[in-house]
């Protein structure tokens, strides 16, 4: 397929320029964030790795585009992810990208404190394809509150998007996931600071079971401007999924750069445990092997 996959540029295996495409999302949100951050730290330790860069509708259609082959690469939030693994196909996961705890926020001036108080309010849930959307759906009716007739929700084409509209009053809070989230930290920001807060207790219990994607996660005290507690939630690991058919030998490369990159959350290692051993790119699972790292 023209423009995706490997390009060879040299016979030597060692010495071979790889290109490869990876799916992001929205601008304005997490995934395009993470995703210039991890071809940069790739690109530093192996410059013959070039990770060119996409913005898509979000996860959903990363899932497809990748079952089609149209890029290499694609970043997938747990929920769709885990769902995609399940549905069986040849897709297989490449590395970690981070847990991503699920979190509302709402001006600190707000009478809203809680999930409870949202009923009747006007509620960012994400883009339209996005997993981050699912899990709000999934936090809010976790917490007793129906995420179509409790809330008016509200979709978004650009994941940027979302901290103005509560900034205007025009939403009344604005629902996310990352410490590194960029909606977060622009509310964080704001001359009168912002409240967070995750799902009900009970809302954290059922989401939460064992085998369940969601994890119970604690945010940690100062984790954005302002917040001088810590607070319970959900949320999910992210992963860096990669096309059936991506070259074995490409994968072992990108794998192999991710684990001698900073990026602490990146680092294949951390997938042990995160997805059944046997849905762990052939590439990725080889370099674990060399590292005596044991994938059951």
């Amino acid at each position: 397929m023209a423009g995706f996959g490997v390009i060879l540029a040299r016979p030597t295996w060692g010495s071979e320029v790889v290109r490869l495409v990876l799916a992001t999302a929205t601008p304005g949100g997490g995934f395009p964030a993470f995703g210039e951050t991890l071809a940069h730290a790739i690109a530093a330790v192996d410059p013959t790795l070039a990770i060119e860069r996409r913005a898509t509708g979000g996860s959903a259609e990363n899932v497809g585009l990748l079952r089609t082959g149209r890029v290499d690469l694609g970043l997938v939030q747990g929920a769709y992810a885990y769902l995609a693994l399940a549905e069986g196909g040849d897709l297989t996961v490449l590395a970690p990208m981070y847990p991503t705890p699920g979190l509302f926020v709402v001006p600190a001036g707000s009478a809203i404190r809680s999930v409870s108080d949202l009923r009747g309010r006007r509620v960012v849930l994400g883009t339209h394809n996005s997993g981050l959307t699912v899990m709000g759906r999934s936090a809010l009716s976790a917490s007793g509150l129906d995420p179509e007739r409790d809330i008016s929700p509200m979709l978004l084409d650009r994941a940027g998007d979302g901290p103005a509209l509560v900034r205007e009053g025009r939403a009344d809070a604005l629902w996310g996931g990352g410490l590194d989230w960029p909606g977060f930290h622009a509310l964080a920001a704001d001359p009168g600071g912002a409240r967070f807060f995750g799902p009900s207790e009970s809302g954290i219990a059922r989401l939460a079971k064992p085998g369940a994607a969601t994890r119970r996660l604690t945010v940690p005290a100062g984790s954005f401007a302002g917040q001088t507690d810590p607070i319970e939630t959900v949320g999910s690991w992210s992963f860096v999924l990669a096309r059936p058919g991506l070259r074995e030998d490409a994968a072992y490369r990108v794998a192999a750069a991710l684990a001698r990159t900073d990026l602490a959350t990146a680092q294949p290692k951390n997938l042990v445990g995160l997805v059944p051993a046997e849905r762990i790119n052939p590439g990725t699972a080889r370099l674990l092997r060399e590292a005596g790292v044991s994938l059951r």
